[in-house]
Parts: C-alpha cells; structure tokens; sequence
C-alpha cells in the first residue's frame, strides 16, 4: 500500500474510534452521568430497547470479523465445504429461538446464572457459571484481538510491524471505555452502528460482484470452479472435509456441533435477551437477528465466490493461508485494481468495517465477562453480605409492576435508570474494574500471542460454550428433578473435558500448524472436542443429580417453570 493508502484506512479508523466514543459519551448522559447507576442499567441498559433495536445488536454481537472475512475465506478456498459454515452459524440461531431466547428472558436477569438460581443453591452455581463464564469471554477475546491486529496490520502492509501492537492496544482501550462508561446502552448502540455498516458493506460489495456477471448465479459458480483450480470439485463436498479418512470427517461433525450448540450458551449472547422488557419481545429480537444474520451469511456466500471468481483461488492462499484477504483482495479487483482511486476506496471500506466490527464484538464480550466478574463471583464472595436481598428483590419487583401499568418507579428502584441502591452501585463499581482488568488481561495475552491459531481459540470458546453452558442451561429449564451438584458437575465437567482434550489434540502440538509444533504430546486425534465434551457435560449433569443427597425442590421448580412459560414474575 502506498503512503495514501494508509492514510485514508487510518483516517477511517480514527472516523469509527471517533464515532464510538462519542455515542459512549451520550449514552454516559443518559445514565445519569455515569455515577449513580442502577446495575439494571448498567449491564441491560434499563431493558428499554424494542425487538427491532436489539435485533440488530444481537446481529451486530453476532457477526465478527471472523464471519466477515473468514466464512468468505472459506468459501473462496474450499467452496462448497467453506459454505457449510456460513448454515453451520445460521440454524444455530434456531436453537436460540425455539430453546433459549423467550425462558432465559422470564427466568434470568442479568446472567446465566441468574436462571439456575431461581431453584438451585446460589452460591455453588454463581461460582461455576461464572468461572465458565470468565473463561469462554477471555479466550473470545483474545481470539478477536489476535484476529484483529492480524488482519489490520495486514491490511496495512505491515504484518511484521507495530500494527499489529497498536491495533491491539488501541482496541482494547477503546472497548474499556465504551464499557466503563457506557455500560449496555453505549454497548448496544455501537453494536447496532457496527451492524448497518457491516450490512451496508456487504451489501454493496455483493452487489458489484452480481453486476460484474450480469446477475448470473449459474456463471458466478462456473467462473468460480474455474479459477479455483480444482474445476468441479469446488462446488461437490470433500475439499476440507469427508476425503481424508474418519478423523476428518468426525472433526467435520464435532465442529458443526459445536457451532450450532454453542451459540446458545455464549454470555454476552444471553445477555442480549436481558435487554427487552418482556419474553415476547425476546422472541422477537431472535427473529430480527435470525433474518439480518441469514442474509449477511448469503452476502458472504457471494463474497467468497467472488474472491475465487475474480482474484483467483491461488492468489488468495498465497496472500493468506487461511483466506483472510479474500474479501480485502476482492475489494481491490472490484474497484479497478491495486493502485487505483475505486480499489482503495473499496479497500478502505472494509478496513473500516473490519475494525468496526472487532470493536463492536469486544465490546459486548468485555461487557459479559465484567457482568459475570462482579454480579456472579463478587455476589458470591465469602465475605458478601446478604441483608436486604429479599428487599432489594421485592423493590424491584415492584419497580417492574410499576413499569407494566405504564408508572414510572419510584426512586431507589430497580429499572429506573437513574439512581439503585447502594448494592447496585457496588455491583456496577465492581463491574467496570472488572472491565478493565478483563481488558488488560485479553490485551496482555493477546500482544505475544502474535502466531496464535486463531480458530482453535474460536474453536474452543464455542466448545466450551456448548459443553459447560448448554447442558446446564437445558436441564435447569426442562429437568425437574435437577439438583446443585448436578449443575455443578455439568459446567466444571464440560469446561475441563473441553479444555484438557484441545490441550492434547493436534492444534496444539504433533502439527506443522499447532501452537508448539516442535513437540508431539498429542493423543486425542480431533481438533475440535464438542462431539466429546458435549456429551460428558450432559452425563456430568445427571449423574451429579442422581449421586446428589439434595432433594429436589418441587415447588421452586413448578414455580420458575410457570414463570419460564408465562413470565409471571419475571424482572
């Protein structure tokens, strides 16, 4: 890139950093300044957004900058074993809608721990929830920032160089301010902001492509096979997956298991449905989400055919391995050329959306993980007192009563988006230390882990996800005779299983790619654990609950199970 170049994708950034900091200091007003917070507020922005609004932030939590750039990479170097990722992200919103999205919004608060502790013992499962919880969020993070400084610094010709360091830092810097200070509002704002831009630069690059053969799909996938240099077998199954004995082809379905469950167990996902006033209006928000979601990954579906199309298979594996300049090269070719006015405005473009979405997607992360930091593990320290929780539960139930009858609450009470109790203001103090010591711990890993394989780390969060979160989740809402310890050997059985068979799987040693591919102590042949893990966290769960001496509360059971389905009660 030429001198020029980097000024124009520098100043685009400098316009998007701007932007974000500017909606952080509105919504810092509308908080009341950013002191006396209420902790509804904070972490669910006063549950005041509208299906429409939150759906476009759950699409804008969604769509990270490994979907933008990678499912088209995908694409463009496997074909059609690269679009099965682009179904593989999408039906995993189906499980959100029919499973999750409306109970988790009757049942929870804030946290995924808010629903099992509306019938299990609370501490033993804040402690868990939220330790899995920290923990998916950090290795999402570091996932995204590593991700992200990569193809910046890339971008910016300079992958060898400070880019890298600075991209990492400054987003890190920006997305503790945007937490800190702005909490759920600014978060969801920027997310939404980050969604239409990415839409809209999808979009546009599809378009383009479309109009270069005449809207022809059939001569798009022809001209596709033949630059890509396998003819016919770019568009049949079996590049990536399915043709090198069974450990593929079990890695194939481990890894669609675990996107399509994991998902559903994400924090800062589940947190989204805390953001709307009733279960109804959840729902609905999955549907939003579901639809922009689908049509963002059909956009991709071009993008990455284009890139084989027009730039080459070849020439985008040559300049990265993993397909992620596919969409930057297409840019490129579809403005004129390197060098030329329309390429580096198009070029800019999507460095723009790039760093857009990163920021976006840390952002709602780093919310999660502070929220799990100071409304779980901090509710749930030793030296925590207790007085007043049946009172500060009743207030805020009678604030939510209040709210439903179209009343304003009164001071002091939960959902008025002022002032909380002194409990909630030292919730939200916790929470933005946490944010900034979550920051600078996901900044701190991130800077050395430069070769870091970014897509076990993905790999991973999901897996984790799905094996830790999902069985929990499911068994508390469905099971009636699901005990504590039965949650808490679901979420420590699947988050160590997960963790400790990647550790012995080829992505971290005995590969040329692994993390330390200079020793061999592999012996778990798959790189993706779900289609393992996934199961021993359902099994931990109920054999925790049958080897358990509690006996199942019958009542409480029947009680949230009513309020799962009605939302009576709910907050």
């Amino acid at each position: 890139m030429s001198g020029g170049d980097r000024s124009l994708v520098l100043a685009l950034f400098g316009a998007v950093g701007v932007v974000t900091l500017a909606i952080t200091c509105w919504a810092g007003r509308r908080v009341g300044g950013g002191r006396r917070v209420s902790s509804e507020e904070f972490f669910a922005g006063g549950r005041l957004f509208s299906p429409l609004e939150n759906g476009f932030a759950i699409a804008g939590d969604h769509m990270s900058a490994a979907s933008f750039l990678g499912v088209s990479g995908l694409v463009a170097l496997y074909g059609y074993d690269g679009m099965l990722y682009a179904v593989g992200f999408l039906a995993a919103w189906l499980v959100v809608l029919f499973f999750v999205a409306e109970p988790v919004r009757n049942y929870g608060r804030f946290t995924l721990a808010d629903v099992l502790a509306a019938r299990l013992r609370e501490r033993p499962v804040r402690i868990a929830l939220g330790t899995s919880s920290v923990t998916v969020s950090v290795l999402y993070l570091v996932a995204q920032l590593v991700g992200a400084g990569s193809v910046v610094a890339l971008l910016l010709g300079d992958p060898g160089g400070a880019a890298y360091t600075w991209t990492v830092l400054g987003i890190g810097g920006l997305t503790v301010c945007h937490v800190a200070c702005g909490g759920m509002r600014a978060t969801t704002w920027i997310q939404i902001a980050k969604a239409v831009l990415l839409m809209g630069g999808a979009l546009t690059l599809s378009v383009l492509v479309l109009l270069r053969f005449g809207g022809d799909l059939a001569d798009l996938l022809t001209s596709a096979a033949e630059h890509s240099g396998h003819g016919a077998d770019f568009l049949t199954p079996g590049l990536q997956y399915g043709r090198s004995g069974w450990v593929a082809k079990f890695d194939f379905v481990s890894l669609g298991l675990a996107l399509l469950l994991g998902t559903a167990g994400l924090p800062h996902i589940l947190a989204r449905f805390s953001t709307v006033p009733t279960a109804r209006a959840a729902r609905r928000s999955v549907v939003w989400s579901t639809v922009l979601i689908g049509g963002f990954h059909l956009m991709a579906l071009v993008l990455g055919t284009g890139a084989a199309a027009l730039v080459g298979t070849d020439a985008v594996r040559r300049s990265s391995p993993a397909g992620n300049t596919a969409v930057p090269l297409l840019s490129f070719e579809l403005g004129g050329g390197a060098g030329t006015t329309g390429g580096v405005v198009l070029f800019a473009l999507v460095a723009a959306v790039v760093f857009a979405t990163v920021l976006a997607v840390v952002a709602g992360v780093t919310l999660a993980a502070s929220a799990a930091v100071a409304h779980d593990l901090y509710e749930s320290s030793a030296g925590r007192r207790r007085q007043g929780k049946a009172g500060r539960w009743q207030t805020l139930q009678e604030g939510t009563d209040r709210r439903a009858r179209g009343q304003k609450p009164e001071d002091g009470q939960s959902g008025q988006s002022g002032q909380g109790g002194p409990d909630d203001r030292s919730e939200v103090v916790v929470a933005r230390r946490a944010a900034l010591i979550v920051g600078a711990l996901a900044v701190g890993v991130s800077l050395p882990a430069r070769e870091l394989n970014v897509a076990f780390l993905v790999g991973l969060a999901f897996a984790v996800a799905a094996s830790a979160h999902l069985p929990v989740l499911l068994y508390a809402l469905f099971r009636r005779r699901f005990t504590t310890r039965g949650a808490v050997w679901a979420v420590y059985g699947g988050l160590l299983s997960s963790m400790v068979l990647v550790a012995l799987s080829p992505v971290v040693s005995g590969a040329p790619r692994a993390l330390f591919p200079g020793v061999d102590f592999a012996c778990f042949p798959l790189e993706n654990p779900g289609v393992v893990s996934i199961p021993v966290g359902f099994l931990c769960g109920w054999l925790g609950t049958v080897r358990s001496r509690e006996r199942p509360d019958e009542g409480r059971y029947a009680e949230t199970e009513v309020r799962s389905l009605t939302g009576a009660g709910a907050v």
